[in-house]
C-alpha cells in the first residue's frame, strides 16, 4: 500500500506518516495507532520497534543505571 493510499484510509498527513515511517517522531496516538493497525490488517508489535538509547541515562534517583 503507498504511503498516499494509507493516509487517505487512516486520515493522517502524508507528512506525519512518513515522520512515523523514518522514525523521527517520540510518540504516537493510540487512535492514530489503531488506524493504522486497521488499515493494514496488523498488530501494534508488527509496526514498532524498541531501540534503546546509546548513552545510558541516568534513573529517577539521579543514579547510573
Amino acid at each position: 500500500m503507498s504511503l498516499t493510499e494509507l493516509s487517505q484510509r487512516v486520515g493522517v498527513s502524508m507528512t506525519n506518516l512518513s515522520l512515523l515511517k523514518t522514525g523521527k517522531v517520540k510518540a504516537i496516538r493510540f487512535s492514530t495507532l489503531e488506524a493504522i493497525c486497521e488499515a493494514l490488517d496488523c498488530q501494534p508489535g508488527d509496526l514498532l520497534e524498541h531501540v534503546p538509547d546509546d548513552i545510558p541515562s541516568e534513573d529517577t534517583r539521579g543514579e547510573p543505571p
